[in-house]
């Protein structure tokens, strides 16, 4: 996994838009119900939910291993998808592996276990009740030789898995298209940021993500995502003041014409902020009011 495969070369100009330093990534919508390939020994079917949250669509995984394949995030409540990743895999699934318990990743875990009979793996409990794990996995685990990484922040149940030789599969933690959502109660800004700086040391030479491309070399990506991160705390310190403010009039400071689709998840993002700002010592909550600690 040196190289990266021909068919994937480095995103031209042209399909990469600025966050600061960062580069969020762009592609053609892919081909549905097919396995694509990704790195050697790695394939995705993106499952047919694009989104305003999920881009084209989830990036199902499927890992090639010793004794089978492994399923990385079924995706949604599909039977379409789940009878693509069935066909994908030549029926050989040995295990089930979710990244967080979110339904666009795990909806389809109980249709997809019922139909191959392979067990679940993943951080348990999980943050939806009615997901059994049939196997819990925490810090510092392997499984079907990739090692597991708890990275809570975008929600508290979230797993990241690592190869030896570079390869890290991010979720939801990092995506290449877009920003995360972190958005309590099972979302926390404090450790979504330590987190962030966890991937930065690790030095991972490839990024495969929940939704979206793939990324060489994300070190700097992910720095470039953090150091956004920070000046977002920074502007919402600045914006509480002695006088109290409700969360959507601080939005309509800190997101100058945000769309109302995006209104909803940007409130979440800001409250995750505050909360955080509030553990810091910075901010002060009086009800549904909020202002400088």
């Amino acid at each position: 996994m040196n190289e990266l495969p021909a068919r994937f070369s480095a995103p031209h100009p042209e399909h990469t838009r600025g966050l600061g330093a960062a580069h969020f990534l762009t592609e053609p919508e892919p081909e549905r119900g097919v396995p694509l390939p990704v790195v050697p020994g790695v394939w995705r079917v993106v499952a047919n939910n694009p989104g305003p949250m999920t881009y084209h669509g989830t990036n199902t995984y499927l890992i090639e291993s010793e004794d089978g394949m492994t399923v990385l995030d079924p995706g949604p409540d599909d039977p379409a998808h789940v009878a693509a990743v069935i066909a994908a895999a030549g029926g050989n699934i040995r295990r089930i592996l979710l990244s967080h318990g979110h339904r666009d990743h795990g909806g389809a875990t109980n249709a997809l276990r019922a139909a191959i009979g392979a067990p679940v793996y993943g951080f348990c409990p999980s943050i939806q009740p009615d997901l059994k794990i049939d196997h819990p996995l925490a810090e510092g685990d392997e499984v079907a030789g990739l090692a597991v990484l708890h990275t809570p922040g975008h929600a508290a149940d979230h797993l990241c898995f690592a190869t030896a030789n570079g390869v890290l599969f991010s979720a939801d933690h990092v995506m290449t298209w877009s920003t995360s959502i972190v958005a309590p109660p099972n979302g926390h800004m404090g450790a979504y940021l330590a987190n962030l700086r966890r991937l930065i040391e690790r030095d991972d030479r490839w990024l495969l993500p929940g939704h979206g491309p793939m990324l060489g070399r994300p070190a700097a990506f992910i720095g470039a995502l953090l150091a956004h991160r920070l000046e977002r705390e920074k502007a919402v310190a600045a914006a509480l003041g002695p006088m109290p403010i409700a969360l959507p009039a601080l939005a309509d400071i800190i997101y100058r014409g945000i769309s109302e689709r995006l209104r909803a998840p940007a409130e979440r993002n800001l409250l995750g902020h505050l909360l955080k700002l509030e553990a810091d010592g910075r901010a002060r909550r009086e009800g549904d009011l909020w202002r400088a600690g």
